[in-house]
């Protein structure tokens, strides 16, 4: 089986490695010209929880030459529309395009690719890009290895192609079948929206927003808004990390949220690191999701707002935000 990791970051390249451990025709598919290029000559370098260097085969969108059974969809949702036609030219005609990415794109992923050959799911996992072929797993190992993915069919079918992708996978971490996909979609967009989104508008990592009782007060805010929303859009929330997130809504069960998040403390939102680099955030895509399923319901979302307020800004003026000024806004709103 010929399998591309297309979007080769901090978390495509922590895939690529594990899948290469077993797998002979694995190639990492990258626009990063340097860090391609340190892939290919010096391997993949996994640090954090978990240490290994492994060789790997890279290539830069321009160098493919074959088509692929499965294609892993790791690239930001910004990129789709250049993204997308390229995979539909390297996808066999009876191929799979797992699609990973953050929010809910596959509406508009079939758009371009035959919903027959898409399965979807969500990353249970967090990394950081570190150097060119280096990334860093910040997710606690034994946490990584019990949840790394969740996949599923659209139509919620437990079919034979998704326990064989989940056969192929488990070298990652344990893959769950989703008999959900919307939810599990919706699940992962709860937890991206209330700490990525909130690592990125203070400025931290997922530890610091536990660990300050201000922040922390925010978060379940922003859950609160996530659930009642996914509700008045008819979601039926997944379990995600084996949690039932329902059970946080109305500020409920804050210890259990806080201990559930704890083996992910050490994480900075991608985001955070695109405004550090300059580049266009998910914004839109995750806490401008819910603000905008929101207003379609009547449904209040002023810290969603306020996140989505705050790393706009930051992104156009280039101005990372301040933890404690951000802080201050959210207060405004309580």
């Amino acid at each position: 089986m010929n399998i591309a990791i297309y979007g080769a970051g901090s978390l495509g390249t922590i895939m690529g490695a594990y899948l290469s451990s077993t797998n002979e025709n694995v190639d990492l598919i990258d626009t990063y010209d340097e860090h391609v290029n340190t892939l290919n000559s010096q391997g993949a370098t996994i640090e954090g929880t978990d240490n290994f260097h492994i060789s790997v085969n890279a290539l830069k969108p321009n160098e493919i030459n074959q088509q692929y059974d499965l294609i892993l969809l790791l690239t930001k949702q910004t990129y789709n529309k250049d993204v997308l036609p390229v995979i539909k030219n390297i996808l066999k005609k009876d191929g799979i395009l797992l699609s990973l990415q953050n929010g809910v794109p596959e509406e508009v992923i079939q758009q371009y690719i035959p919903r027959e050959n898409i399965v979807a799911g969500s990353v249970e996992f967090g990394a950081t890009f570190k150097a060119p072929g280096v990334s860093e797993l910040t997710t606690d190992y034994n946490a990584f290895k019990n949840y790394a993915l969740q996949i599923g069919e659209l139509n919620g079918e437990i079919t034979s192609r998704v326990k064989t992708l989940k056969s192929l996978l488990d070298c990652i971490g344990n893959v769950h079948l989703s008999d959900n996909l919307l939810g599990t979609k919706w699940s992962k967009l709860l937890i991206n929206s209330t700490f990525s989104g909130l690592s990125a508008a203070l400025n931290c990592t997922y530890g610091d927003i536990l660990d300050n009782p201000d922040s922390f007060e925010i978060a379940r805010h922003v859950v609160d808004e996530c659930i009642k929303v996914g509700h008045a859009n008819h979601i039926e929330f997944a379990t995600i990390s084996g949690h039932d997130l329902t059970e946080f809504e109305n500020h409920k069960n804050a210890e259990k949220l806080n201990k559930m998040i704890q083996p992910s403390r050490k994480l900075e939102a991608s985001m955070l690191q695109d405004l550090r680099k300059q580049r266009q955030t998910e914004i839109n895509y995750i806490n401008g999701l819910v603000v905008e399923v929101g207003e379609k319901h009547n449904i209040s979302t002023p810290c969603n707002q306020k996140i989505v307020e705050i790393i706009s800004k930051s992104s156009s003026s280039s101005e990372l935000p301040k933890f404690e000024h951000s802080l201050q806004l959210f207060k405004v709103l309580a």
